[in-house]
């Protein structure tokens, strides 16, 4: 593993570990499963980890897992105060107190203000006091560093960038993201204020290799270095020497093992002109193809009438991405044929949804895209057919039983 510095000097892990994507089993997170792999990513050197209060269930488990190895002093730990959900200075004290006691521990190492979109979130914080809040718990050692993950446009950011005396930020940024949200622009400036910069979604939640295009995938596989498809993401991100950390939300051992050989080797400025024209020849396949910039990140959910938002949007890309029937049989199986309904026609347009996207896509427009590609009229009559056998006829042979 390799290290990048933060402001104060000290070591950051260039890979670090988010928790928003532990595999879930029934209701909660598969804990065994979750902790096999974030010990194997600490003996690997991973020393960054990133969770929120919103993320159902993650702040407990990191928690819990590093209380009962009795490891919490060998990590730092990043997390989030909700500021949507706040309304007053007893608002802060209040989540942030619950985290600590999710998290098992009496100090955070990384505290963010969550999903700042607007310079006005900023203000309204300030109005009820956060900027004497955030002194006294550095002062008392309860919060080492404050920053800030961001979702908007690059001219918003450098206003937050500059609102205050920051330690740190967290942006989305990939190679598809290199001109929109914060982008190049926005992570060279902090760079240039010793702000060290945390990079969330480089793989765009999975997207840069799951659902790449064929003619993408078959581009890569043709790589003289033969790096896969995530290796090359990640590769283009610590290529910049102004990134500090990026995150990865790694659900499998062979996952941690993968990301943490690369973050072994890879050094700033290593990648060619050759390396950079087969990135922007991928850029350009994957734009022909997207129909939908989700990330999957799930800040949308939930929908309060039960539509799986990125289930949906998932399925969609991958009609077009890779084969119709493919996108559609997926939907069929993942979606279509749970107990509870989740269709995008149970949409009523409230649009809740779309003030908590951080990609700020029209949700219940492209819902009913969605729903018109992933569904035409044999999808649904079909699906209309499983159901009823699936669910309406067991019920039918418990009470004849």
């Amino acid at each position: 593993m390799q290290y990048r510095q933060n402001k104060y000097g000290e070591p950051i892990s260039i890979l670090g570990y988010g928790c928003m994507r532990f595999t879930r089993k029934g209701s909660g997170i598969d804990l065994d499963k979750a902790e096999m792999e974030l010990l194997l990513a600490i003996e690997k050197g991973v020393n960054y980890f990133d969770t929120a209060y919103i993320y159902p269930g993650s702040e407990a488990a990191l928690g819990t897992i590093l209380s009962r190895n009795n490891i919490r002093d060998k990590v730092n730990i990043a997390t989030k105060l909700p500021q949507y959900l706040i309304r007053n200075r007893a608002g802060i004290d209040k989540f942030f107190n619950e985290e600590l006691s999710r998290l098992k521990t009496d100090h955070v190492d990384y505290y963010l203000m969550h999903m700042l979109t607007d310079i006005a979130e900023w203000h309204k914080l300030q109005n009820v006091g956060i900027e004497d809040w955030i002194e006294e718990k550095k002062s008392s050692g309860a919060i080492r560093n404050i920053g800030f993950s961001f979702h908007g446009n690059t001219e918003m950011f450098l206003e937050i960038l500059n609102a205050y005396d920051w330690d740190f930020c967290q942006i989305q940024y990939n190679y598809m993201d290199e001109t929109s949200q914060a982008g190049r622009e926005g992570l060279q400036a902090a760079a240039a204020k010793g702000i060290p910069v945390i990079i969330m979604e480089p793989l765009r939640g999975g997207k840069l290799v799951d659902l790449l295009p064929e003619k993408a995938k078959k581009l890569i596989s043709m790589d003289p270095k033969k790096r896969t498809p995530a290796e090359l993401a990640f590769r283009w991100l610590w290529d910049q020497p102004e990134v500090t950390c990026v995150l990865s939300g790694m659900n499998s051992e062979a996952m941690v093992e993968e990301n943490c050989r690369t973050a072994s080797t890879a050094k700033a400025g290593e990648l060619t002109k050759k390396d950079h024209a087969l990135i922007e020849r991928i850029r350009s396949m994957i734009n022909e193809k997207l129909k939908v910039g989700c990330t999957g990140c799930g800040y949308c959910m939930p929908c309060p009438h039960g539509v799986d938002i990125p289930g949906a949007f998932r399925c969609y890309n991958e009609m077009y991405m890779e084969r119709k029937g493919t996108g559609r049989h997926e939907y069929f199986q993942v979606v279509g044929l749970r107990k509870e309904p989740a269709f995008p026609s149970q949409c009523v347009g409230c649009g809740k949804c779309e003030k908590h996207c951080p990609q700020h896509i029209s949700i219940r427009k492209e819902l009913k895209n969605a729903e018109k590609a992933l569904l035409p009229f044999y999808y649904k009559a079909g699906l209309k057919v499983a159901r009823v056998f699936l669910y309406h006829g067991k019920a039918h042979k418990k009470r004849q039983a």
